[in-house]
């Protein structure tokens, strides 16, 4: 793998039991690159991202990050990986209610025993909810929950930044306005950005599109 590569798939595929549900996926994304993956419905694209997260195993095929092939980790290895090295927004924000705004930003930088209120207020203010830190999550609409996400996401400076359908509960205003943040704070990180998305609004922003099949990926 080339050392300017932030992620390489070769041959990628996943089966549950005797049933499959994707093959022979192969695409690699450069550090600051944006790539979107689109598909239909039930054809896998989270399971998919799941396994660039080391969070799912597959069955077939190698995934490596940096020179690092996760699928020779142990799922201790696996867990300090994504410590270190990812960032991951889902759609359904997975903010912990009990914790504050920024509590919840800070989680990460925690986790790896490198708490820092500073950074955390500059994720803030990146994502436009610099004076926020101190509410509740049900105090925030959905907008700024995904926000909150993003800059959770962000604040340890993860090389490789996954989302997972991060507009999909979102109208369409408010999901242009977390994909401007999205972009924005991937572009100034210098990360790599896998979004899968149904959005071709939010497919349409990506520097590469790529469809995802039962049989692999093509360009779309």
């Amino acid at each position: 793998m080339s050392d300017t590569l932030a992620l390489e798939v070769t041959r990628l595929g996943k089966r549950y039991g005797s049933t499959p549900v994707f093959s022979g996926v192969s695409f690699s994304v450069a550090p600051g690159e944006f790539v979107a993956i689109v598909g239909e419905s039930g054809v896998g694209k989270s399971s998919l991202l799941n396994c660039l997260a080391a969070l799912d195993d597959w069955s077939e095929g190698r995934i490596t990050h940096q020179g690092v092939d996760l699928g020779t980790l142990h799922e201790t290895q696996r867990a300090h990986w994504r410590r270190e090295h990812l960032g991951f927004v889902f759609q359904a924000f997975h903010v912990l209610p009990h914790l504050d705004v920024a509590q919840n930003v800070g989680l990460p930088l925690l986790l790896l025993g490198r708490p820092d209120t500073a950074r955390v207020q500059q994720m803030l203010d990146a994502v436009g909810l610099g004076d926020l830190g101190a509410r509740l999550p049900a105090e925030l609409s959905g907008g700024q929950l995904q926000r909150v996400a993003i800059a959770r996401a962000l604040v340890h400076r993860p090389g490789l930044l996954l989302a997972d359908e991060p507009t999909g509960n979102l109208d369409p205003t408010t999901a242009a306005q977390v994909m401007d943040v999205l972009q924005q704070q991937a572009t100034d990180s210098g990360a790599a950005l896998v979004l899968v998305t149904h959005s071709s609004a939010a497919a349409a922003r990506a520097q590469r599109v790529l469809h995802l099949t039962a049989s692999g990926l093509q360009a779309a």
